[in-house]
């Protein structure tokens, strides 16, 4: 009898694990039963705020691998609208509810991945029952957004509650929808993600395309009209909105994992080992933002919830079901993103970071161009090193910057995972012609200025 893997969540992490699981594999050794809540499989929600702007114009365009797809291709049984509501380790199986028949099945499983993704974060005043006010979490979220912006009368004023990455992008895919925009962040900075000085050169950029910025503010309400939104209750006011979208992060979606007694880490993420296999669990593995990963530099458990990482630990677990050996090394937390104009890059600890970990550090920003300075087109960028003192070695970047800003923080990271020092870098063979870059890149330059603060001969 064939051995039956069954996988929980048909997103990124899960079906990368079913479709390499399958690579190596035939149906006659390994059958697969993927359940999926939702009405997609193997879809970009980081594309949906481009979606949203009207830049991709059609849904299907955010999915890689259709449902059917996966049927046809890899022999995967695929079960759409199918909710896993409990996951009984002592007879291995999983109870899931089947969403448009109202019927309940169960399925024995030898071998199980959990791959629920992360859930929104939704405080108590956004779960009134108020329509207008949405989160993009998933397709058939944006889909339900997009429903709202084109009925009549349509919106006109949009408050976006949460300066993260979805926060930013959503304000700017509204603002190109032609929608006054307010974007309400209780820090100090949007952007959360970089130390606060970086945050507020995104906050003047977004301000410069007519997003208003609220800062240090919190949502305490909504106020509604005819069940309709009509505006959000904040400390210091209420802000009239035709439309509100939710950008408050995200947590690990572990309440299955933790009622079966899955064993969760200090970043609420599911516990895994390298190779993605839950410890004292047999025959159950873990993948993607609902499990927490090594964070490379500081040594800690984070939590952080990239596509990039859920395809590759999913990858991984399919490897290693497959007879192959594999294993995920870490993260660094790299990351890039665009606000309006503007690109934003990070890798690494932040300064809080840093500090929280026992680092002594130094941290330098240079200022430098996109391309020589005078070729067309040269715009300003801002790079900010933290390097450990006295051993020089990078621990975090962040770049804010125009044209051909983010992806430099590449070349950090690549630096950064190898364990590099300041002094190394800054004989990068790094290219150079006029249209591309200066000739000492924003890279090495920063670089340098990290060298001489750690000297002491910095400014």
């Amino acid at each position: 009898m064939a051995e039956r893997m069954i996988v929980v969540g048909g997103d990124a992490a899960g079906m990368s694990a079913a479709s390499q699981a399958r690579r190596r594999r035939d149906r006659a050794d390994l059958e697969i039963v993927a359940f999926e809540r939702g009405h997609f499989t193997s879809y970009s929600a980081c594309g949906i705020p481009y979606w949203i702007s009207g830049l991709v114009p059609e849904r299907d365009q955010l999915v890689a691998r259709t449902p059917d797809a996966f049927r046809d291709d890899f022999d995967i049984d695929v079960r759409m609208r199918h909710e896993v509501t409990a996951i009984d380790l002592d007879r291995r199986e999983v109870v899931a509810r089947d969403l448009d028949g109202d019927r309940e099945v169960r399925v024995g499983f030898d071998t199980l991945v959990y791959a629920t993704g992360a859930r929104p974060v939704q405080p108590e005043w956004a779960r009134d029952d108020v329509a207008g006010v949405f989160g993009v979490q998933t397709l058939d979220d944006g889909a339900a957004l997009l429903d709202w912006l084109e009925r009549e009368p349509r919106p006109r004023h949009a408050v976006v509650v949460g300066g993260g990455y979805v926060g930013v992008e959503m304000a700017e895919a509204l603002v190109q929808r032609g929608l006054s925009v307010q974007l309400v962040e209780q820090a100090a900075q949007p952007m959360s993600t970089v130390d606060p000085d970086m945050g507020e050169l995104v906050a003047e950029a977004m301000r410069g395309t007519g997003i208003g910025i609220r800062t240090g503010m919190e949502v305490t309400g909504l106020k509604e009209r005819d069940g309709r939104i009509a505006a959000v209750v904040t400390t210091e006011g209420p802000i009239p909105a035709d439309v509100v979208v939710l950008g408050l992060g995200v947590r690990p979606n572990t309440a299955l994992a933790e009622a079966a007694g899955l064993p969760i880490g200090p970043s609420g993420g599911i516990r895994v080992d390298r190779r993605m296999r839950v410890p004292g669990v047999p025959g159950v593995w873990a993948a993607g933002d609902c499990v927490e990963s090594l964070h490379r530099v500081s040594g800690m458990p984070v939590h952080v919830p990239l596509g990039t990482h859920a395809n590759k630990q999913g990858r991984v677990i399919g490897i290693n079901i497959g007879g192959g050996y594999a294993t995920f090394p870490g993260v660094i937390g790299t990351a890039v993103t665009k606000v309006c104009e503007l690109e934003v890059g990070r890798t690494g600890l932040r300064e809080r970071d840093a500090a929280d970990a026992g680092f002594e550090f130094v941290t330098v920003l240079a200022e430098s161009t996109n391309r020589a300075g005078y070729y067309p087109g040269a715009q300003q960028m801002t790079v900010k090193l933290i390097a450990e003192r006295p051993s020089g070695r990078l621990l975090g970047a962040q770049i804010v910057g125009r044209s051909e800003a983010a992806k430099r923080i590449d070349a950090l990271a690549v630096a950064l995972w190898n364990g590099m020092t300041v002094d190394e870098m800054t004989a990068l063979d790094l290219g150079y012609a006029p249209p591309y870059a200066p000739v000492w890149d924003p890279v090495l330059i920063a670089a340098r200025k990290a060298v001489d603060a750690l000297a002491g001969t910095g400014r």
